[in-house]
């Protein structure tokens, strides 16, 4: 006796676009004190975009947040933050620069003489005293020559920065985010990197950044992407 009679089919699964909002992502309490940085470095694969928010601080220099995006998002991000910096610049005008670190005051050219008897003098064989004669950035050497333009200033290998970072081991992986959420005050920017997964969406990062780094922080992003 045969048995013709064939296996219902499995009942199709139900298809369901979930919608999110970041006004209702859950804060952990370890989350929502956030974490302060001065400064940023993105690195970016085939696959996602990685952004190392760093403290600066104090001697070592830290990770103090990871954040992996997928492309699409680094790119929404962008976007969403040109419109936040549009928003800050009509309601308290631009970002405030930050004074930069005083450079250290050129030293005077000294005759050949003179140099190389303040040379001597010391003990010390200056620049000044090997070469005949101090210079300044568009003066010539003693020899009549023009003095050699100084060279652009190199950004060190990424190896090299990372190995002057402290970057925990619970760090290395990053936490993953799909949207983010953007505010401010007259003096800071706040970043929400939000994952979200049915059935409830959550922060995973939130970082605070003062806002004269913010353009910064865009300038890094708008380089990585078109890279």
């Amino acid at each position: 006796m045969t048995d013709d009679a064939t296996p219902d089919p499995a009942p199709e699964q139900p298809l369901q676009q979930i919608q999110h909002s970041s006004a209702t992502a859950r804060i952990p309490d370890q989350i929502g004190r956030g974490v302060f940085a001065t400064a940023v470095i993105v690195l970016h694969g085939a696959n996602e975009y990685t952004i190392d928010f760093v403290q600066s601080l104090a001697r070592p220099n830290r990770v103090a947040a990871r954040v992996i995006l997928p492309p699409a998002v680094a790119s929404q991000f962008v976007i969403a933050l040109e419109q936040a910096l549009e928003k800050y610049t009509a309601s308290f005008g631009q970002p405030p620069v930050e004074p930069k670190a005083p450079q250290p005051a050129a030293q005077p050219a000294q005759a050949p003489e003179a140099a190389k008897a303040a040379a001597a003098g010391s003990g010390e064989q200056t620049s000044s005293g090997a070469s005949g004669g101090g210079q300044t950035g568009g003066g010539s050497a003693a020899s009549g020559e023009p003095a050699p333009r100084p060279a652009a200033p190199q950004q060190p290998p990424i190896a090299d920065i990372y190995d002057n970072l402290k970057l925990p081991d619970e760090m290395l992986g990053g936490v993953y985010a799909n949207m983010a959420s953007i505010s401010h005050t007259a003096s800071e920017f706040c970043f929400d990197f939000i994952a979200q997964f049915f059935p409830r969406s959550a922060v995973t990062a939130r970082v605070y950044m003062a806002a004269p780094r913010v353009p910064e922080l865009l300038g890094s992003l708008k380089r990585s992407i078109g890279a």
